[in-house]
């Protein structure tokens, strides 16, 4: 009897010490968290919603990036009140309050998504090495900004990687063994990238009219159904068919084979989803709103460099492959609509 007690009594005090090890675990692990301060330079690309601008705003405000450069496109003469929104949106800039270098690149005129943009991070990537770019309406997890920080400094001398993404759009992937995996597939919903890559883009794709280049990117995706599904857009991107900036990189990434990084967890959520939207105007898109989630750190690599192609299949099944079926689908009602009113 007496061993028994004293058993239970070593066994009660060892996992008191184990518990007593893992408060002071989470409590040190917070530590750690809050004394972490951003050095990256973030980019904040504006318009007309100054709605969306400022719930993007004040997740930024959260990390105190020391430099942020803002880049915003003028309004459309045709649009009566968007002269106002516009100035709305750029007043929130003026609201920084902590130790900031505010760098503003606003156009008088409206250029457009494609130019805005495509000039914009010209404008930035002549002036410093890398960033992180958020879009008005990618609101982003506090996390997102060291997870692109921490990849930013690992990567940054690695030509195989062009760029990293915060956005998941299968929400988590493999979450139980790595923090992020390589893919091929960009996503322009809050990332951050280097200038050896921005100065190999190329906003006109003059590339893409060789039928060499479409082999060789279609070697590289590997997969017929999903080379046929993009090429329909860069098709488009290439004969200024849509106001899109972003087809012209994820082409460039294609073209150097470069991986992009995604994350295990996603970090964005695009809250831009609306009849205001450039080219995100479905309100019920499935991409829309997306729950945000945490990083953990220390980051986990993944098991070797290499593209995880079984992730990008299943975005293509569960993201493009049903929005090109959805878009068929809303033109062939458009078009029985346009019919019967005739």
């Amino acid at each position: 009897m007496k061993f028994y007690v004293e058993k239970k009594c070593t066994v009660k005090f060892y996992c008191e010490l184990d518990a007593s090890y893992s408060v002071f675990r989470s409590i040190f692990k917070k530590m750690i968290m809050n004394s972490w301060q951003l050095k990256t330079p973030v980019v904040l690309i504006i318009f007309n919603r100054p709605d969306t601008t400022e719930k993007v705003f004040e997740v930024i405000r959260q990390v105190k990036p020391p430099k942020l450069f803002v880049i915003a496109d003028g309004s459309r003469v045709d649009r009566s009140d968007e002269a106002e929104k516009c100035a709305a949106a750029r007043a929130i800039i003026d609201r920084v309050d902590w130790d900031c270098q505010v760098f503003k690149n606003y156009s008088n005129v409206n250029m457009g998504c494609k130019r805005r943009v495509s000039s914009g991070l010209d404008w930035v990537f002549n002036t410093i090495e890398e960033a992180v770019i958020l879009e008005d309406d990618c609101l982003p997890h506090p996390t997102f900004f060291r997870f692109c920080e921490e990849l930013l400094e690992k990567y940054r001398d690695d030509e195989r990687v062009m760029t990293i993404t915060g956005t998941n759009l299968l929400g988590e992937w493999k979450t139980n063994i790595q923090s992020y995996h390589f893919s091929y597939y960009f996503n322009c919903w809050g990332w951050a990238t280097w200038k050896r890559v921005w100065q190999c883009y190329d906003v006109d794709m003059k590339l893409w009219s060789e039928p060499e280049v479409k082999k060789r990117i279609g070697d590289v995706i590997a997969d017929k159904k999903q080379y046929f599904n993009r090429k329909r857009l860069l098709d488009a991107a290439y004969l200024g068919n849509n106001n899109s900036w972003a087809y012209q990189f994820f082409f460039m990434c294609l073209l150097y084979s470069g991986m992009s990084i995604t994350p295990a967890k996603n970090l964005i959520s695009n809250i831009g989803f609306s009849k205001e939207g450039t080219n995100t105007k479905v309100s019920n898109d499935q991409r829309a709103n997306m729950p945000l989630q945490s990083m953990n750190f220390p980051l986990k690599d993944p098991l070797g460099i290499a593209v995880d192609r079984e992730h990008d299949y299943r975005r293509y099944k569960k993201v493009w492959e049903k929005s090109l079926s959805k878009s068929i689908l809303r033109k062939t009602k458009r078009l029985l609509v346009n019919s019967k009113s005739m």
